[in-house]
This record gives structure tokens, sequence and C-alpha cells, in this order.
């Protein structure tokens, strides 16, 4: 039961690192219909430009600051300078984002090496507390990390459900024409999405240090649970991508707690349940078309 306990707390700290990749990974396929493969290299690199911000300025969260700011600007000058250019080719589009996933890898890898990096929690969030139950030992930062992915899911939600500028963003999932039709500047509402959804990997890059690591490689398994998250999830819904990075995060930590030979496995097979039962997602819709 102890160990029950803990994995599944660290299957929920998991989630929230998924779910802020994942959410702004879901509102760019949603809105924007880009085939964007960039999200785990975003995430990778936040990590690493915090690194060394952390490293100069010895302030944790300047560095976390720093890590999606840069983020959030590289995903404007990609959706600003690049997209343009693809002419909305959605293989044009899946080609050049896995050209920059090369780029970024390599540029990551010369600049810090291939060795696993770490980014240590400042003061009490470095430290362990003593659960009331089971005597059970677990790391602050951990605590930490599910707190502020909590903070960031319940702002996500109050800015999609409950401001204008959310109305605009899920009227450009359901109907792009009709937003531009409004007199409503879709190619700022794209800009706007797409920054914000870099902006997340990146912060998403740096918080999740501690329960995922910082070294090469680890970008293709982010993007790989993304995927799964915004397919069990469903395409473009908030809500879906909430529950998905639950379903999967929960599934790769008993996956590889309990049953490691075929961790992997257990690790789809919620995917391909969904793939075969509701093929556009638990939370999404079935398109008219």
């Amino acid at each position: 039961m102890t160990e029950f306990i803990v994995q599944t707390i660290n299957g929920f700290t998991l989630a929230g690192v998924i779910f802020l990749v994942s959410s702004g990974f879901t509102l760019i396929f949603g809105v924007m219909r880009v085939t964007s493969l960039m999200h785990g290299a975003v995430f990778l690199l936040g990590g690493y430009v915090a690194y060394s911000v952390i490293g100069a300025l010895h302030n944790f969260f300047w560095g976390l600051a720093a890590g999606t700011v840069a983020m959030g600007a590289l995903g404007l000058l990609v959706e600003r300078g690049l997209l343009p250019l693809l002419r909305h080719s959605e293989f044009a589009e899946l080609l050049a984002t896995l050209g920059l996933v090369f780029v970024i890898d390599d540029v990551s890898l010369a600049i810090w090496g291939g060795n696993p990096l770490n980014i240590t929690l400042p003061g009490v969030l470095n430290d362990s507390t003593t659960l009331p139950f089971h005597g059970i030992v677990y790391p602050n930062e951990r605590f930490f990390i599910l707190g502020v992915s909590v903070v960031v899911a319940v702002a996500l939600y109050a800015l999609l459900r409950r401001t204008r500028v959310g109305a605009i963003i899920r009227a450009g999932v359901d109907d792009r024409e009709m937003v531009s039709a409004l007199g409503i500047n879709v190619r700022v509402v794209f800009s706007a999405v797409f920054v914000l959804g870099t902006a997340l990997a990146g912060f998403a890059g740096v918080l999740g240090v501690p329960v995922v690591g910082l070294a090469p490689g680890n970008d293709v398994t982010i993007l790989l649970l993304a995927l799964a998250v915004v397919v069990i999830g469903g395409l473009g819904s908030y809500e879906g991508a909430l529950l998905g990075s639950v379903i999967i995060a929960l599934a790769d930590v008993y996956g590889t707690a309990y049953f490691p030979a075929v961790s992997y496995s257990v690790l789809f097979i919620p995917l391909v349940v969904v793939l075969l039962v509701r093929p556009q997602g638990l939370l999404g819709r079935r398109s008219m078309a």
C-alpha cells in the first residue's frame, strides 16, 4: 500500500508536467491546425536555458522565468517567421518542425553536452516531508511541482472559459472562418496561441526537471506522451488534455513500477483502446466533415 500511494503521487506529479506541455500542444493543433513536432525539443531547451540562468544568477525562479519567456519568444519567431513560408501545407509543417527538433537537439548537445543535468530547487523545497499516513517521506519539490501545475491548470481554465480571449480561442477551434468574419484579427489570435503553447512547454521543461530529468532524448519521451494525451483527450479539448495527462501519467508510472518488462505496452494500451472505441478522443467531438 505504501508503494502504491507513493507511485500514485508520482503519477499525479508527472501528469502535471505532461499537462503543461500537452495543453499548449492541443491548443495549437486545435486552433491553428499546425502539425508541429517541436514541443518536445522546446521542453528540453527550456530546461537547458533555465539551467544556465540558474548557474549564473543562483536563483531558481529567475531560471524558471527565463526558460518560459525564451521559449515563448522562440514560438513567436517560428510562428511569424517560418510557418507563413510553408503556406499551410501540413506535410511541409511536419517536416519543418521536425527539422527544428534536430537543430535544437544538436545545438543543445554542443552547448550543454550529453551528460544528464539537474536543477535543485531552493530552500525548503529541497527538503522532504513525512506524510501523516504510513510514515511516507516524500520530496517537497514534487509537491511544489504538483501544486504549481494545479494553479496553472486553474488559470488556463479561467482564461479559456471565463474571458473574451478564451471565447475567441474556443471559437477558433470550432470555426476559424466565422472568427475572421466577425472582424477579429485571426493572425494575432494564432500568434498568441502558438506563443502560449511554446511558453507552457518551456515552463514545463524547467519545472519538470526533478521529475523527468534534463538529458538528451527526454524531448522524444515527452513528445510521445503529449501526442498520446492529444489522442486520448481529444483534439482542441482543454479538459481532454487534463484527463488524458492523468491517464497517461498513471499508466506510465504504474507500468514502470509493477510491469517494467512491458511498461511501454501498458502506457499505450489506453491509447489503443480509445482509438478503437472513440477515435475523436474521450472529450473530443466527432468531425462533421
